[in-house]
């Protein structure tokens, strides 16, 4: 009799360890992540009265859980009913955060800005390119789709190009897009 009670007792503890959730916490976690996408972009520049649009290409390299590296390049020169371009190169250091599904973030980017104007336009009828520094500040919010797309649902940034014509240009420019992330 002792020995079925011994054996009903062991058989009813491995029975019961399922229903304990004891599984190891795996150590092995990855807190790296790539992601590359492209957006339509749309800027307010300071020359000119409308508004201009064109795509930007960008990717994220996060190399901890919240802080990482981003890069843009905007191609603001498609839709230009004021003949203008506003083309940006642009990388810098970001922060994100997990907020329940969404992913805000703030960034501080450095680079390079070309300054065009289009030919024929109403300032002549050669097209002409000028090149400065530009900072730019913005934030946004990402929203993972799937496990490997992610939709920008607003990027927000202000840039200031500080060597335009001695007074300095500072348009606000809005992207919306799509990426894929690399996990």
């Amino acid at each position: 009799m002792k020995l079925h009670t011994l054996i009903g007792c062991f058989a009813c503890v491995l029975g019961l360890s399922t229903w304990s959730h004891a599984q190891a916490v795996p150590t092995a976690t990855r807190s790296t992540s790539l992601q590359v996408g492209g957006g339509v972009t749309y800027a307010r520049p300071d020359y000119g009265s409308k508004g201009i649009a064109g795509l930007t290409v960008y990717g994220d390299y996060d190399f901890t859980r919240h802080l990482g590296v981003e890069g843009d390049l905007h191609f603001v020169n498609i839709i230009t009913p004021t003949d203008i371009s506003e083309d940006t190169y642009l990388v810098g250091p970001r922060y994100r955060f997990r907020y329940h599904r969404f992913i805000p973030y703030a960034k501080a980017l450095f680079g390079v800005g070309r300054f065009g104007y289009q030919a024929p336009s109403r300032y002549g009828n050669k097209a002409s390119t000028f090149t400065y520094g530009v900072m730019s500040f913005g934030c946004g919010v990402d929203l993972p789709a799937t496990r490997h797309l992610n939709v920008r649902a607003f990027d927000f940034e202000y840039q200031d190009w500080p060597g335009y014509r001695n007074k300095g240009l500072s348009p606000i420019v809005m992207t919306v897009g799509v990426a894929y992330s690399f996990r």
